[in-house]
């Protein structure tokens, strides 16, 4: 056999691969039904799609794609009809900004990095069936997103709005609250403004209930889930009403936890609450309090707004507590939330910062919860400590309640408010409605017509709208795209009118939420999904990808999924039945890998030293699927050498040709073999189902340890028992044992054999009764694995006390061992 050349092994396959059209896959419409005529049961795997750079992908980005391609290749061995698609998130910012930095055209940038990506995907050998590719900035695809838009509009789900939004300087295009970190763009970091700025709107929080209800069914960690349900923030509360003395203005107040309502006794504000203006007008206060509070909300961007210190001014304007409370003082606190409830809060002794901060202004506080503790109940009423248990503490207003047990009662209290119109029971949600518009030139254009006033919805007929060919894309800095100086493009003639385009654009995550979907039945120029092709692939069965995506992408995903669910587009109710996240390679040095720390490693340079099987094999040797591990180059030595050991272990099966058991003496090692094969065959299975990859590479390395004991000893290994060991390594390692295969005499794709499967009689390990003898005694008698080596044996038989006893304080001058049958220890 002739030595391990990579280079030429993994080029040839992927050609042959690619011209056989070997992981094409097929929909049941168009393929003939097997066996016992039912439809070939389907496996959906999916990565989730790279966004377009113009770097290319580093070493970290591969380790996802490795791991969806084992499971993809092990499901199709297996029998399934496998769906393992790859395209391309080419609009939105990462894009445009890339091709502003380069001075290139989004449409030719896009296409050379799409192309450059594909390559680097390719020579890794993935078995993606790539005539099923998207490529979100492709009018054919954009068409349908422009469609599903279409449909929400006509459902009452996307709106014009004119309210203040988070506005990025630097990006010059506005952001969703999702998109924005600590008061900061997160994408490039600027500090975020507010600015009324007209824009599109989708309705999510319509679904809000439902995007909470239903995660409870799914396959997801229950850490992911837990992020999804502090995103949208549920709080079941009471909505109260208040005058705003000495004028016509009113306020509410929301509050999740109102059973010490009669402690209230002040109000604040946020500081960059719309209605704070319009609060202090024509007040001896204005000009301060607006200036306050416009430093608030600029430290707040800089240094976030939690755990820091708490500032305020009193705007000098009190409430009418409806509660009889009394004047209550409205403060502007810097700990204040304009997008949490209604921006405005009831304060009380019995929240910290609520506590810390009249302390902090010398506001009074009047306690009415308290610990059933005497002395602990003292110092809660002299205000030397804040109580806030709504649950067990004890209520000692108002009179109905006293001494009751607050979270015994907040049912009753929940009617008490109601009964005497003093609040009305309120759900309130920290996820808002998705701001979807973008001043920016390369995204989908909206597709909208504007009459004056009136909105008229593009004709489907006349999908796709596409982006017009410019010279000038760079953002405007104003509440419109470059689209808007276009006049050719903007100005359409319906009938006898000129109305004008949507100018704004949408977001980069409109495309990436139904892409998936794509996939399914990417040529179909009719439909957004073919209903019977949707109803065969239905729910994705694993999505993997980054952590990063728990929140924006995956709500924004399943949002849109349930919507078409509802019109009947889709047949699930969910998108993805079961999610794994990735955990990031780091440099070697413990960062992330980034160019401007100088510590990428470009993927093309390890396959060309090392191979592509190699990279595979290392990344999912690392460690844990989902943990972070840091990158080491020596590391990938080790993996490099394993695999050649499996290459001269196929030359020396192919001369010995083994394809019988060895006859006697040679038949306990077989049988060995063929135990720890079975075993590892499971194990393997499982590993790979399981996503621990790590564990199951360790285990394939410990058979081929005992395979190349088995030819060192002139026992050999099977022919079989070597092609099955080929069938389980073959995901990880595909191009090297499609070599082998072929090289052993097949004719067959080996990604395209049957799975093997572990047998449980050839898993059970066979013993044998193993006599210990010291200076011919026999002194104890024990049952060994059988092909047990002497090491093994005389391991065991020094630490049984029947044994031990007699070899204490005694030099052991010569052991005699009979395989397999007696181990004789010399004493004298």
């Amino acid at each position: 056999m002739k030595d391990y050349n990579h280079l030429a092994i993994e080029k040839k396959w992927q050609k042959e691969w690619a011209k056989k059209k070997a992981f094409r896959t097929t929909d049941p419409s168009t393929r003939a039904k097997h066996g016992t005529g039912q439809i070939k049961k389907k496996f959906y795997i999916l990565d989730m799609f790279p966004y377009v750079s113009g770097e290319g992908i580093h070493v970290g980005h591969p380790k996802g794609y490795i791991a969806t391609d084992i499971v993809s290749r092990m499901k199709r061995m297996q029998g399934f009809n496998v769906l393992h698609p790859m395209g391309f998130d080419a609009f939105g910012l990462p894009a445009e900004n890339f091709a502003i930095k380069t001075k290139t055209n989004p449409m030719v940038f896009v296409k050379k990095s799409v192309s450059r990506f594909k390559k680097q995907l390719e020579v890794i050998g993935f078995d993606y069936d790539w005539s099923r590719e998207v490529n979100t900035s492709d009018p054919k695809f954009y068409k349908w997103t422009q469609w599903i838009f279409l449909k929400l509009l006509e459902k009452g789900l996307a709106y014009e709005s004119n309210e203040p939004v988070n506005w990025c300087p630097v990006d010059k295009t506005i952001l969703a609250n999702e998109d924005v970190e600590n008061g900061k763009c997160e994408r490039c970091g600027a500090t975020v403004e507010k600015r009324p700025i007209r824009q599109w709107v989708l309705k999510i929080t319509n679904y809000a209930d439902r995007l909470l209800s239903d995660l409870d069914g799914l396959d997801w960690s229950e850490s992911i889930k837990e992020s999804q349900r502090n995103w949208i923030g549920r709080s079941e509360g009471m909505l109260f009403t208040a005058p705003v003395k000495d004028s016509k203005l009113k306020i509410q107040t929301f509050s999740a936890h109102f059973e010490a309502f009669v402690a209230d006794t002040f109000v604040v504000i946020a500081p960059d609450h719309s209605f704070l203006k319009e609060l202090v007008k024509n007040t001896p206060k204005e000009k301060e309090v607006l200036n306050f509070a416009e430093k608030l909300v600029n430290e707040r961007a800089e240094l976030g707004y939690e755990n820091k210190e708490l500032k305020g001014i009193f705007t000098g304007r009190y409430i009418i507590d409806p509660v009889g409370n009394g004047d209550l003082p409205i403060w502007v606190a810097s700990y204040a939330l304009a997008d949490y409830g209604t921006g405005i809060v009831k304060c009380s002794a019995h929240d910290d910062r609520d506590f810390a901060f009249a302390k902090k202004y010398k506001i009074s506080l009047k306690p009415v919860l308290f610990p059933r503790d005497n002395k602990l109940a003292d110092k809660v009423k002299n205000l030397e400590i804040c109580f806030t248990d709504m649950k067990q503490g004890i209520l000692s207003e108002p009179s109905p309640f006293r001494g009751a047990i607050a979270g015994n009662v907040r049912e009753d209290i929940i009617k008490y408010l109601q009964k005497n119109n003093l609040a009305e029971k309120k759900t309130t949600y920290k996820l808002h409605d998705w701001v979807f518009s973008r001043q920016r030139y390369w995204g989908e254009p909206i597709p909208v017509l504007h009459d004056g006033e009136k909105i008229v919805p593009v004709a489907e007929k006349d999908l796709p709208v596409k982006l017009p060919k410019v010279k000038s894309y760079e953002p405007t800095g104003t509440a419109e795209s470059p689209l808007a100086n276009i006049p050719k493009w903007m100005n359409v003639r319906v009938g006898k009118k000129i109305l004008r385009r949507e100018s704004n654009t949408m977001p980069q995550w409109a495309g990436s939420s139904w892409y998936y979907l794509r996939y399914m039945d990417p040529l179909n120029n009719k439909s957004l999904v073919d209903k019977k092709k949707e109803k065969y692939w239905n729910e994705v069965d694993l999505y993997v990808g980054g952590a990063e995506h728990a929140t924006r992408h995956l709500i924004y995903a399943r949002f849109w999924h349930k919507f078409l669910y509802d019109i009947g587009a889709v047949s699930t109710k969910e998108p993805f039945r079961k999610l794994q996240h990735v955990g990031l390679i780091m440099a070697s040095d413990g960062r992330k890998m980034s160019k401007r720390w100088g510590n990428v490693i470009n993927p093309d340079d390890i396959i060309f030293t090392y191979g592509a099987d190699a990279l595979r094999m290392y990344e999912m040797f690392m460690g844990p699927f989902d943990q972070s591990v840091a990158w080491g180059d020596k590391n990938i030595v080790g993996v490099r050498r394993f695999l050649e050991r499996v290459w001269r272990l196929a030359g020396n099966v192919s001369r010995t040709a083994l394809d019988m058991k060895p006859k006697m003496s040679k038949a306990a090692f077989d049988t060995k073999i063929e135990t720890l094969l079975h075993k590892t065959i499971k194990k393997v299975s499982d590993d790979i189902q399981n996503m621990a990859f790590n564990t199951a590479v360790s285990a394939m390395m410990i058979l081929v340890n005992e395979m190349e004991s088995a030819f060192a000893k002139s026992y050999g290994v099977a022919k079989k028992d070597f092609e099955l060991f080929l069938k389980i390594l073959s995901p990880f390692a595909p191009h090297m044992t499609e070599e082998i295969w072929h090289f052993l005499g097949h004719k067959t794709f080996l990604s395209l054999e049957p799975w093997p499967k572990a047998d449980v009689n050839k898993m059970r390990e066979l013993e044998v009764r193993m006599v210990v003898q010291i200076n011919g005694r026999v002194r104890a008698i024990f049952m060994a694995v059988l092909g047990a080596s002497q090491d093994e044996v005389t391991s065991i038989a020094k630490g049984l006390p029947e044994v031990g006893k007699w070899l204490l304080g005694k030099e052991i001058k010569k052991v005699i061992f009979v395989f397999n049958k007696l181990v004789n220890f010399v004493t004298n």
